[in-house]
């Protein structure tokens, strides 16, 4: 079994102070969502033992607030690859991860994330894969189940989702 989590990052500023789009840091909004979903993903036992991140400014951040509420710090890299990836690339990416990571996260941007989300999801909660299709939310994260033994044989429509979540979806307890 592989278990990936796939997190949008969380609510960016409209600009940076260079005007460059890879700078753009998180916005208020952004900074407690990202501490609100570390919260649940702590709760609720979601720790990854390795983490892929695009190196963009708002993912950097993201990844920090989740690994600030975890009992443990995953492994991380960032990569390249995912900043602005199309979900062709995010799976290239992913297939590349170390046999022996059993749960991997994987955070990244839109539209990619959506696209790679739907494009591995073949089964599970058919309500939220509606709800992903319409749109996936800055800061929503997925958790997506593979019967496979290495990320080498993720394939299209093999995965089975397991949940679906955002911080507006999220009880203030939860």
């Amino acid at each position: 079994m592989r278990r990936l989590i796939i997190l949008r990052h969380a609510k960016a500023e409209r600009a940076s102070s260079t005007g460059r789009d890879f700078e753009r840091p998180l916005a208020p909004r952004g900074r407690e969502d990202g501490a609100k979903m570390g919260a649940y993903m702590a709760r609720h036992g979601l720790l990854p033992e390795r983490a892929l991140v695009s190196p963009a400014e708002r993912t950097r951040e993201t990844w920090t607030l989740i690994t600030a509420a975890l009992s443990a710090t995953p492994a991380v890299e960032y990569d390249e690859r995912l900043y602005d990836a199309k979900a062709e690339m995010i799976l290239q990416v992913i297939r590349a991860a170390p046999t022996q990571t059993h749960t991997l996260c994987v955070v990244a941007h839109n539209p990619g994330l959506q696209q790679f989300a739907l494009l591995l999801v073949g089964a599970g909660d058919s309500e939220a894969r509606e709800r992903i299709a319409q749109k996936l939310p800055t800061c929503g994260l997925l958790v997506i189940d593979f019967s496979i033994d290495a990320w080498d044989k993720v394939a299209a429509s093999q995965g089975r989702l397991d949940r679906f979540v955002s911080p507006r979806m999220l009880q203030p307890e939860e």
